[in-house]
């Protein structure tokens, strides 16, 4: 029986967890590759016994990521940061880790490396994450010709870091902010009747569910026809930000203010709260928020890869139940 392994850098965040799990269920011996292998313990009962095996990486350090690929069959690079803090930067994790990686796949001759992006990665873009995450395609294509990009756009699921920060936050706070890029008025325009305080409702987002996503890695990986090629990976439905505040207020079955917020005064905002230790907003996650998060006409996405998108609506209100109102009616 042929033994195949696979190495994933970041195995323990929040797409590579769901990751290793489906890897570990179809037979796959999994190598997690992670800062703290301490912390990637949970990680263990997803397989047999001796299946997944966390191991300390430095992915900023070629001798370190190329022994983390060392006969491995498929690598999945699934490192990322929003905020840059101490030593993680853009540059040195997004940047210089992916080309890491790359070329130390390409040396251990593996046959399969999928690169997980995000959706809006482009080297003219405003926001430095951004910047860093094209830069990033363009060093994993330049070591790794054959290595399948995957660009998701905002992953929801159980453990992220988006619907349920803003669950968290109705349970406690009597407004949410939305954000409003365009069309925000303090006052009727001339000839109009209305005063269009949300405007267009803030930026366009197509929340991809966190299961998806790992599906779509190994599709992409088990596929030749899929070797060198991108894909945009988006949910079934596109949502204003808005929208996904009402989403998320149906589901904790709370009823809270929706506060437009104008991109002007968020600037001001971030300016100060990037300085607190949790850095909740930051002046580059403002800047990428004026760009609208939805996959691009004609790029190969989801159903290319055989994989059915799943809304956001049948999962959500499953994980954020613990944020409910326990008053509130029935669902």
């Amino acid at each position: 029986m042929t033994i195949r392994l696979a190495t994933v850098f970041g195995g323990s965040g929040f797409v590579g967890r769901h990751l290793v799990q489906r890897l570990a269920a179809r037979g796959w011996r999994v190598r997690v590759a992670v800062r703290d292998p301490d912390r990637a313990a949970f990680l263990k009962p997803m397989g047999d016994v001796g299946q997944i095996v966390a191991i300390r990486t430095d992915i900023t350090s070629p001798a370190s990521t190329a022994a983390a690929v060392e006969g491995a069959q498929w690598v999945v690079n699934a490192v990322g940061i929003l905020t840059e803090h101490g030593r993680s930067r853009f540059q040195s994790i997004h940047v210089d880790g992916a080309a890491n990686v790359a070329a130390a796949a390409k040396e251990a001759g593996a046959t399969g490396l999928a690169h997980v992006s995000a959706i809006g990665a482009d080297a003219a873009s405003p926001s430095d994450y951004a910047r860093s995450k094209a830069a990033a395609e363009e060093a994993v294509r330049a070591a790794f010709p054959a290595a399948v990009i995957l660009r998701p756009s905002v992953v929801f699921g159980p453990e992220d870091d988006f619907l349920n920060r803003f669950a968290s936050m109705s349970s406690v706070s009597p407004f949410l902010p939305v954000i409003v890029t365009r069309g925000f008025r303090l006052w009727p325009a001339a000839g109009s009747a209305g005063c269009p305080l949300f405007g267009d409702g803030g930026i366009r987002l197509q929340p991809v569910f966190v299961g998806d996503v790992a599906e779509a890695v190994i599709a992409a990986l088990s596929s030749p026809a899929h070797a060198g090629r991108t894909f945009e990976l988006g949910g079934p439905r596109t949502y204003s930000l808005k929208e996904i505040m009402e989403l998320v207020l149906r589901a904790t079955g709370r009823r809270r203010l929706l506060l437009p917020l104008p991109v002007s005064v968020a600037r001001i905002q971030a300016e100060l709260l990037q300085y607190l230790p949790s850095r909740p907003l930051t002046p580059d996650q403002v800047r990428l928020l004026g760009r609208d998060n939805v996959v691009s006409e004609g790029v190969p996405g989801l159903a290319d890869l055989g994989v059915a998108a799943t809304s956001a609506e049948t999962v959500v209100p499953g994980y954020l139940s613990r944020f409910r109102n326990p008053y509130a009616p029935a669902a």
